[in-house]
């Protein structure tokens, strides 16, 4: 899988269990904290293309994957593939 990034903060509990499965997968991954940057939900949105209402905000490579749910749907989906 290319590299991940995910775009979001310490204290939102989403946004740690993306990161933890990256880890737990050995998926690469850029944590990008909004908060330590300083980033506004609208700086984000510029950044992905995507207007952003929650956090975590998921890219896998350049594709726009989604927040947290969708980025384990994501992986189940590639996990999948490479299994058959």
């Amino acid at each position: 899988m290319e590299q991940v990034t995910i775009y979001g903060r310490s204290s939102c509990g989403f946004c740690v269990r993306a990161r933890d499965l990256c880890e737990s997968r050995n998926i690469p991954y850029v944590w990008i904290d909004m908060v330590e940057k300083g980033m506004s939900k609208q700086d984000i949105a510029d950044r992905i293309g995507h207007p952003v209402y929650t956090v975590p905000q998921i890219l896998v490579g350049t594709e726009y994957v989604g927040g947290c749910d969708d980025f384990f749907a994501y992986v189940r989906r590639q996990e999948a593939e490479t299994a058959s």
